[in-house]
């Protein structure tokens, strides 16, 4: 980015030195995090829940709102500004990780488990949805799902709230015939790479262009503007094109050991809410890196989001850095045994009640 920036206003180092901030703050967020027993935190739940659904709305204040790569998802205040939805992606799993705690014996009726997991769950895509935020939409969605399956409630009742918001979302895209157009484009990149596709299409280009080995640590040309975003979105095709594919796997490799790792840690965690709250930042980070790296490779549409602990991007960097403290957190006070998935006791409960 600092090649892009010369010659411009702002200093070649401004991005790097925001984003060295940012990680300074999450820094100090992280270890917070991990000190304090995250059983302490439950109590600050509510109220940061509330305070993450409440930052969501200031995108539609006039003058706050800022509209970033076609998403009017942003807040800005003077050169300061911040994403909520990467806010609202931690107070989701942490909200429904006590709730669904509290009624651990009863997620099998609808009143416990389903409805307030349909609640959060078309809430927070939905107001990303209509921020025009895909990405978020889609990962707040499906982690939310995830964190409803990993509590115990019925695999039934979560796939069909998942099967009515599919049909919802497919409706919506196939009615915005531009918003169609941009997400079926990753089809035929080659075929679109003048218009709709060019930025996937210099991504691949740049992967490519990395062999086996990589062009080299500074040695991408991708980044001299031939691929927009290559500091945000598309930053695994600079990591490819410089480190090659040794790298490349070592980077996804990397995402693979952190979800297993967040998996284990929710087997072992001593209690319900540690083990809902470590499944759920697992699949956060997981599903959020397949849906970005996805798009990277073509494999499927660019939705905008980040690679978590590598975009630039503020919000991003601090909430994960949080979320891997509650992680490590969770582990540190994790039990010798692995416990079983709460959800195999919570459905054997479920069918002796229908059974009575």
């Amino acid at each position: 980015t600092s090649v892009r920036q010369v010659g411009g206003e702002t200093s070649p180092y401004s991005i790097f030195n925001r984003q060295l901030l940012w990680a300074s703050i999450g820094f100090v967020g992280m270890l917070l995090a991990l000190k304090v027993p995250y059983q302490r935190w439950r109590s600050l739940v509510i109220p940061g829940t509330i305070l993450a659904a409440g930052a969501m709305m200031l995108p539609f204040v006039p003058g706050l709102g800022a509209t970033i790569n076609d998403a009017n998802s942003w807040v800005r205040f003077g050169s300061f500004g911040f994403q909520p939805s990467e806010f609202l992606k931690l107070a989701a799993i942490a909200f429904l990780a006590d709730l669904f705690t509290r009624h651990r014996d009863e997620l099998h009726l609808p009143g416990r488990g389903a409805i307030p997991l349909a609640v959060v769950a078309f809430g927070c895509a939905g107001i990303s949805f209509v921020q025009g935020d895909l990405g978020s939409a889609i990962v707040l969605a499906t982690v939310v799902l995830s964190v409803g399956m990993i509590a115990g409630v019925p695999l039934l009742h979560v796939s069909s709230i998942g099967l009515l918001g599919a049909m919802g979302a497919t409706i919506a895209i196939i009615s915005d015939p531009r918003r169609f157009n941009r997400l079926t484009a990753f089809r035929d990149i080659e075929g679109n790479k003048e218009h709709l596709a060019w930025q996937s299409w210099q991504g691949l280009l740049s992967i490519a262009n990395g062999g086996m080995t990589g062009s080299g640590i500074g040695g991408s040309n991708s980044k001299l503007g031939y691929l927009p975003l290559a500091h945000s979105d598309f930053i695994f095709a600079v990591v490819a094109d410089e480190l090659g594919f040794i790298g490349s796997f070592a980077v996804v490799g990397g995402f693979a050991l952190l979800v297993w790792f967040g998996i284990q840690t929710a087997l072992a965690a001593p209690d319900q809410f540690g083990l809902i709250l470590a499944g759920g930042i697992a699949a956060w980070f997981g599903l959020q890196a397949i849906v970005n790296l996805g798009g990277v490779v073509g494999l499927m549409p660019v939705t905008g989001l980040t690679l978590p602990f590598f975009s630039a991007g503020g919000t991003s960097l601090f909430t994960s850095m949080v979320a891997a403290g509650l992680l490590l957190n969770v582990a540190r006070r994790a039990v010798t045994s692995p416990r079983r998935p709460v959800a195999s006791a919570t459905g054997r409960r479920s069918a002796a009640s229908m059974a009575r």
